[in-house]
């Protein structure tokens, strides 16, 4: 089964800050997705950060994190952010957007 692999407003915004190298490198992980929706890692309490429901999966040597959820009514992979995987800079991110749609 294939799943469609979107990205947020946030998401996209994300990936085109990235120079092309590592878009490249980040697009070539998206479309592994689509065939393989539990590839990555789950998520769960990071740092203080409530991201049960979430996977993360790696790009460009591990320094770049992509986090998503899958959504199997619709088959989706929705793409909720990518960014440094310093600091856990993106899981930080990801937590203000996700509680300023609550």
């Amino acid at each position: 089964m294939r799943y469609k692999v979107i990205l947020t407003k946030d998401a996209a915004n994300n990936f085109r800050r990235l120079v092309d190298s590592i878009k490249r490198l980040v697009a070539k992980q998206l479309k592994k997705l689509e065939s393989s929706p539990f590839l990555g890692d789950p998520l769960g309490n990071v740092r203080g950060f409530n991201l049960t429901g979430f996977y993360k999966i790696y790009a460009a040597k591990k320094s770049i994190r992509i986090v998503y959820r899958i959504i199997e009514e619709d088959i989706v992979v929705e793409i909720v952010g990518i960014g440094k995987r310093a600091e856990f800079e993106v899981y930080a991110d990801i937590a203000r957007r996700l509680m300023k749609k609550k």
